[in-house]
């Protein structure tokens, strides 16, 4: 079993910045790629980036050239840099691993942009 706990959700201005984190515990060697989802209010879940357990890392077209994602693997953590906050960006950010059997999920960390 996997763990994940998000941390470093808040209220920023839009044009700001916050870094996300996402600290993994338990049988941390079994996972392979690492996600950062998100949920605004009445739509649905969609992912934002991805890094695998090679570095190798992938954006939404809406996040590219303003979000960052990155892991430690010393720290057990992932991270996500998010800069130039815009009000569409405001949701529940979900962090995500998988393994070759399972897929886990943290509890979520609320972003809120005001414009």
């Amino acid at each position: 079993q996997v763990q994940l706990v998000e941390s470093g959700g808040g209220l920023v201005q839009a044009g700001g910045s916050l870094r996300l984190s996402c600290a993994a515990s338990g049988s941390i060697f079994s996972i392979n790629a690492m996600r950062w989802y998100r949920q605004a209010p009445g739509k649905q879940r969609e992912l934002v980036a991805v890094i695998t357990s090679g570095g190798s890392t992938n954006y939404a077209d809406s996040v590219k050239g303003r979000f960052t994602i990155s892991r430690d693997n010393a720290k057990n953590t992932m991270y996500l840099q998010m800069n130039s906050l815009k009000p569409d960006d405001t949701a529940v950010y979900y962090c995500n691993a998988n393994s070759p059997l399972l897929t886990y999920w943290g509890q979520g960390t609320q972003v809120t942009v005001s414009s």
